[in-house]
């Protein structure tokens, strides 16, 4: 058990001290009055004397008292469980916010290299399994140790001989469930590992379920996901099976504790030993703290599972929330931006072994259209990646406006750019919304302005709302319409700079040619950056950069680089040269 997740649960729970008070105290009457009631039944069988000598009147007294004490300890444990249930669900609630807004804090480099299907595999399931164990595990064990300690005291204020050989013999069960547990807990952090890769396997699948169908992989997917069933299947019954012999085990223990209890009570009834002596109602009385006092070993030990699970869904929770943030600069917000970008000496790789981006030196004016192309992986998505600062560079200086973009605020640096990529995003909203997702103040006029430059007017007109009409990301909107929405995006932002990466890609080719010229109209004055596989998009861009293995090869116009006759000209004759 990791003692510094421990640290961080107590940290969470400190916010809920007063609530954590009130349940202690509700805890230390409810076992207190739940301890008292076996003296008033001892008292009671006491006044069965014999035949015809029975003290009716003061067993009704007892009774009476018996009733009102039992009911009152069921409104205490009801309100203990309802507080209980409350501080544990905002628990819940608090570790899921921090967990969700510390996703959005961390860089890149830590989401990319992990499957989305497992971060989500934290948030719910994890956060789930944790309040399921803090739920069960601390009732029962406050109200178990609270139990153990009252009954101990009375057992030893009643007979202290007899109380001896519960104590030594108890211990046993505790043994028996520590190595037990000591055994499973490997297998329980191996269930949360696959629990969480079968997550990601699945959302992967999902999300690429045409791709899935149109190559025939279902079989393959099928063989995956069983191997990981299967694990998880073998994992999670040798975890059951090992913690279930818990509870087994301790009954065992205290019930033999109970039958020696009765034995040396028996034995003090019918004759004194060492001056102590007991009633028969004594006895009773002693019998049900016995019972009282191994009943919480067995509470613990069957909980004791739930908790191992918790605390390694917890340890899991607490990895994110600990993990190391984007390096915060001496940032600042940046106002009235220009477009002036320059790059100098820039270094950078997604990791060690792998060189990408070396010695990068680039100046662009501001108004300029930067054209990007290249063959796949020459770093030209890398470049995008650290202008918008998704990553920082690991060596070198890039500059807005004679600013190094280190020293600028994240947030405000991204929102002098408008971005366009080829990877589309539709929230569940309406279409209206999702337009107006970078500019939250515009009116419906606005935002049918922009449409209608993009185009994407007559295609929202027809939907069964128009712009009031409810989409989401896997709704039946085409490729190309959400592309549309997402440039539409863009045209109501009017930033002052612009990265368009592969914007146009899933747009036919009639369309494309008349979003071009809206592009050309909002590109006017602005600092473009233009990331394009299909060059005659790009004819028209002041400067062309073209890379290779993440440095610039040629540089320099559309018809400057055709008559160099060098890689450029080869990529454009390979597209329309036949």
């Amino acid at each position: 058990m990791n003692k510094q997740t421990i640290k961080n649960l107590i940290k969470y729970i400190k916010k809920d001290l007063i609530t954590l008070i009130f349940v202690v105290l509700l805890s230390i009457v409810s076992v207190g009055l739940t301890i008292y009631v076996p003296i008033l039944f001892g008292k009671g069988i006491d006044l069965i004397i014999e035949k015809n000598n029975v003290n009716f009147d003061e067993l009704v007294k007892i009774l009476k008292l018996v009733i009102i004490l039992v009911g009152i300890t069921s409104i205490t444990d009801w309100i203990m469980r309802i507080c209980n249930n409350s501080m544990t669900y905002r628990i819940s609630r608090r570790l899921r916010q921090d967990a969700f807004k510390k996703i959005q804090s961390l860089p890149l480099s830590y989401l990319d290299a992990r499957p989305s299907g497992e971060i989500v595999s934290v948030l719910i399931n994890d956060i789930e399994q944790l309040t399921d164990g803090l739920l069960l595990g601390f009732t029962q064990v406050v109200t178990s140790l609270l139990t153990i300690i009252g009954t101990l005291i009375l057992m030893l204020s009643i007979n202290w001989l007899i109380a001896l050989v519960v104590i030594v013999l108890t211990p046993l069960s505790l043994f028996m469930a520590k190595f037990i547990t000591s055994k499973t807990h490997k297998f329980f952090v191996e269930q949360a590992k696959i629990k969480g890769e079968l997550t990601g396997f699945v959302n992967e699948m999902l999300n690429s379920l045409k791709v899935v169908i149109t190559y025939n992989h279902q079989d393959e997917n099928m063989e995956s996901f069983d191997l990981m069933n299967d694990k998880l299947e073998k994992c999670s019954l040798k975890a059951i099976f090992y913690s279930s012999l818990t509870n087994p085990c301790t009954r065992f223990v205290n019930s033999v504790v109970y039958a020696l209890v009765a034995l040396f009570g028996s034995l003090f009834v019918i004759n004194p030993i060492l001056g102590l002596s007991l009633s028969i109602g004594l006895l009773s009385t002693f019998l049900s703290y016995a019972n009282q006092y191994t009943k919480p070993f067995n509470e613990i030990s069957s909980v004791i599972a739930e908790l191992q699970n918790a605390f390694v869904c917890a340890n899991r929770v607490f990895n994110i929330l600990n993990e190391q943030e984007e390096i915060k600069y001496a940032e600042s917000n940046i106002n009235n931006v220009e477009g002036n970008i320059l790059i100098k000496n820039v270094e950078f790789s997604y990791n060690e072994e792998q060189e990408l981006i070396k010695d990068f030196n680039l100046e662009v004016i501001k108004g300029k259209k930067v054209a990007i192309v290249g063959p796949t992986g020459c770093g030209k998505t890398t470049l995008i990646n650290l202008l918008m600062r998704f990553y920082d560079v690991k060596s070198g200086t890039i500059y807005l406006d004679d600013q190094d973009i280190r020293n600028i605020n994240r947030q405000s640096l991204r929102t002098n750019y408008g971005m366009v990529l080829q990877e589309t995003w539709i929230k569940h909203a309406s279409v209206k919304e999702n337009i107006m997702i970078g500019n939250p103040s515009a009116t419906i006029d606005e935002v049918i302005t922009a449409c209608k430059k993009t185009h994407a007017h007559s295609f929202i007109k027809r939907l069964p709302n128009g712009y009031d009409t409810i989409i989401s990301d896997e709704g039946n909107l085409s490729l190309g319409q959400k592309q549309l929405l997402c440039i539409s995006r863009v045209m109501l932002t009017l930033p002052p700079m612009l990265i368009l990466d592969e914007a146009t890609s899933s747009i036919d080719t009639r369309t494309e040619i008349k979003i071009q010229d809206a592009f050309n109209t909002l590109m006017e004055g602005k600092t473009s950056f233009i990331v394009a596989h299909r060059l005659s998009t790009i004819k028209e861009a002041d400067i062309i950069i073209v890379m290779n293995k993440g440095k610039i090869i040629e540089l320099g116009t559309h018809e400057e680089l055709l008559l160099k006759q060098g890689f450029y000209y080869n990529l454009y004759n390979a597209q329309f040269v036949k």
